[in-house]
């Protein structure tokens, strides 16, 4: 009997359900069966093992060190001094630390199958949720990580909200499960600023899911909103972009952009990395409808068959920008719809510091390495500091794309408190730091995720120790240059629009792309296939070197290797499609064979 795939499991799971209930309730184990660890996702989970100890453990023919990675979702990366606490205090029933990540999220690794429960329990009772943090569904809503008091800021964060709403999945296995059947909405929805209508839509009968159906989703489908000229939520990374034109000071609509994402597999030309596009701009009243027709289509639209070839992008590549549009206006009757507007981005970078919100209040903006929460030995206690501030200070906090903390509405009287309380812990602010360490980032990668071939977050920062010594010596410590790095080719740590980006093939072995941007709106081509670790800095410095001998005044990094520089190995739209096609071709036989 052929292995279940992914849609039959999800057709099978009356709603997400599946076995998971009666399967946590086995104490017998301390694991899930793959199968239901695929619902799990939707959950807001993953389970996963340390793979540090994985050799040592198969070797004395013990089980793996299985335990959960628990995912909070908080719209636009939101989250109030109570409920960090509440997730600091969550930290027991993990390995001691959280992570930030680079959708706004925050994940707790190591929970024990026994624990997780609780741990869920806890983050909905605070306000949030788990719920659709994974799985084939719209992932958590990105946006701009800036408190700026004006009404561009604040349409963006509801919008974030309102997209979260309407995005939910209905099922109540949910409650069912993790709540004993409580049904506890998060703060997102209870909200009396978001748009009544949008609110009123979340609120289906229990049965086939309006949006999502039987099936959900192809893939994982994530979503960003950003204000010009600041590009921290990337958008061009994501299934769908979503950037506001203001006009007197107001938001009128927004423009939408359509087929971004990252994973790819080394080696396949029918797997790689795309930028969104500009697909139509919608006024502001229209703005969920059309995301809703956006996602829809994909639903329809997008490959059940193979996974690897599942996300939007490979639906907006097969229907092509035209017909995809087509189809999406189609959804939209009695919608009038327009070209999108012109996008100008500068940057992807938090603005690290203080800062003024425009209401009297101070916003600072706080560097953490890789995003990860934890005191470090001789190093910062960043979980001790972020408590203290909570606990006395007890401002808002919000966890940038870049996996930094911002702490929001600040009296000017408690700048000088919360300085106290960051040198005493030793997180510094990142006036020191080189230009380009300041925005680094990292995957997790080993030892928790299943899918690393390389270190990631572990060895980025010793390769920036040695980048920042090349750029001090040249001259070129304030350069805006973005290195991200990321354990295997799925891309979790957007390396594909990166200056300069790492992709783990083999254990100490990294695929070394350059050429995309510190804009975040070109993509990269492979300069080298695989370079040992111990020889990034020194192919680093080789580039470094060439910017800064050939460079005309002024010229950044991205714009000079985009005007002197060709991509590398990048293949051409025409190699992929005739890839894709055969690939399609085999797995139709393949099914055939599997039929017979």
């Amino acid at each position: 009997m052929s292995k279940a795939s992914v849609e039959d499991i999800k057709l099978a799971s009356a709603g997400l359900r599946g076995q998971l209930a009666e399967q946590f309730a086995d104490t017998s184990t301390p694991n899930i069966t793959e199968d239901m660890n695929i619902l799990l996702k939707h959950h807001g989970s993953y389970q996963q093992d340390d793979r540090d100890v994985r050799a040592e453990r198969s070797k004395a023919k013990l089980e793996k060190a299985w335990s959960f990675m628990i995912r909070s979702k908080m719209p636009g990366g939101r989250i109030s001094s109570a409920q960090w606490l509440i997730h600091d205090d969550l930290c027991t029933k993990a390995c001691g630390n959280m992570r930030l990540t680079n959708r706004q999220g925050i994940q707790l690794h190591g929970v024990l199958k026994g624990g997780l429960k609780e741990v869920i329990h806890n983050v909905c009772h605070s306000g949030l949720s788990t719920m659709g943090a994974c799985g084939d569904v719209v992932r958590n809503t990105m946006g701009p990580a800036a408190p700026i008091k004006d009404a561009v800021h604040a349409d963006t964060q509801k919008l974030t909200e309102e997209i979260s709403q309407r995005f939910l999945w209905r099922s109540t296995a949910y409650a069912d499960i993790w709540l004993d059947g409580e049904k506890i909405d998060p703060e997102w929805i209870k909200d009396p600023e978001v748009n009544p209508a949008v609110r009123e839509a979340t609120k289906a009968a229990e049965g086939e899911d309006p949006i999502y159906g039987k099936v959900y989703l192809p893939r994982k489908f994530k979503i960003g909103v950003a204000i010009q000229p600041l590009n921290d939520a990337d958008i061009y990374s994501q299934d769908l972009g979503l950037v506001p034109h203001v006009v007197n000071g107001e938001v009128e609509g927004y423009t939408l952009t359509v087929g971004g994402g990252f994973g790819m597999s080394h080696g396949q030309l029918s797997t790689r990395p795309f930028l969104g596009q500009p697909l139509l701009y919608a006024k502001r009243a229209n703005v969920v409808d059309a995301v809703e027709a956006i996602v829809t289509t994909q639903r329809d639209h997008g490959n059940r068959v193979e996974r690897k070839n599942a996300r939007m992008k490979y639906t907006v590549q097969t229907m092509g920008l035209d017909g995809f549009r087509a189809e999406v206006v189609r959804r939209l009757p009695g919608i009038e719809t327009f070209p999108p507007k012109e996008l100008v981005f500068d940057t992807v970078e938090d603005n690290l510091g203080w800062h003024e919100q425009g209401d009297g209040k101070l916003y600072c903006a706080v560097f953490v390495s890789m995003g990860r929460i934890v005191d470090r030995e001789g190093g910062p206690q960043y979980r001790a500091c972020f408590r203290e501030i909570a606990e006395t200070v007890k401002c808002p906090i919000i966890v940038t794309p870049n996996t930094n903390l911002i702490l929001a509405d600040i009296d000017p009287a408690d700048k000088a408190k919360v300085d106290a309380i960051l040198a005493k812990h030793g997180v510094v602010h990142a006036d020191g730091m080189t230009r380009a360490r300041k925005v680094a980032h990292a995957c997790v990668a080993l030892p928790t995720c299943g899918l690393a071939l390389s270190e990631s977050e572990r060895a980025l920062p010793g390769f920036m120790d040695k980048i920042d010594a090349t750029l001090r010596e040249l001259g070129l410590e304030d350069e805006p240059i973005l290195f991200r790095m990321t354990g295997c080719p799925n891309g979790c740590g957007r390396p594909y629009n990166a200056d300069i980006g790492f992709v783990g093939r083999a254990p100490n072995k990294y695929a070394m792309f350059v050429g995309g941007s510190i804009r975040g709106n070109r993509l990269a081509g492979l300069e080298y296939k695989s370079v040992l670790g111990d020889d990034v800095p020194a192919k680093v410095r080789e580039l470094l070197e060439a910017f800064k001998a050939e460079r005309q005044p002024g010229e950044i990094f991205a714009d000079w290797f985009g005007r002197t520089r060709t991509k590398g190995a990048e293949p051409t739209p025409e190699q992929f499609h005739i890839e894709l096609a055969e690939r399609a071709t085999k797995l139709a036989g393949e099914k055939v064979a599997a039929a017979e």
